[in-house]
């Protein structure tokens, strides 16, 4: 595995890649992320370079969207969860009863939202779009202040920076 560490408004970033795409992007300090693994090596690959390129875009209001493959690495389930949240659209939220449903797993809501906490992907797979059933801020394993901040880019407001 190959990784990168990116300076941000949200703080020290880690994207990491493998031949067959991106694996990960995580925020310093995300809960779930095990850290940098003695056997990842950090370099600067084209799609790592793309990755923070797309990303820093992003984080400017400049891009709504990604174009990079990614390879996230999980069950069968979490792949589910994850490939359903890619259809959450650019400052569009929905509550997690409500991805549950789109999945057609309507009683699977506390699986599903564990399978979104376990997203190796931030913001890429965008899980911070995930909120509760009345429309609150909920777990986001980067941190609620990230989560907000990325809600507001969304919708057109220009947040500070966190860090």
């Amino acid at each position: 595995m190959q990784y990168q560490i990116i300076d941000t408004p949200l703080g020290k970033t880690i994207l990491a890649a493998n031949a067959q795409g991106l694996n990960g992007l995580w925020f310093e300090g995300q809960r779930h992320f095990k850290g940098v693994q003695a056997d990842w090596e950090y370099t600067e690959t084209p799609l790592l370079q793309q990755a923070a390129q797309q990303f820093n875009a992003y984080l400017l209001g400049q891009r709504q969207s990604f174009d990079l493959p990614l390879a996230p690495q999980g069950t069968a389930f979490q792949q589910s969860v994850w490939q359903a949240l890619l259809a959450v659209d650019y400052g569009r939220t929905c509550a997690y009863s409500e991805l549950a449903e789109r999945m057609n797993q309507p009683k699977a809501v506390r699986a599903i939202a564990a399978a979104i906490g376990r997203n190796p992907i931030s913001v890429i797979i965008p899980c911070h779009r995930i909120l509760g059933s009345r429309q609150q801020l909920t777990g986001y394993a980067g941190g609620l202040e990230r989560k907000q901040w990325l809600l507001w880019l969304e919708q057109g407001i220009q947040p500070q920076s966190l860090f």
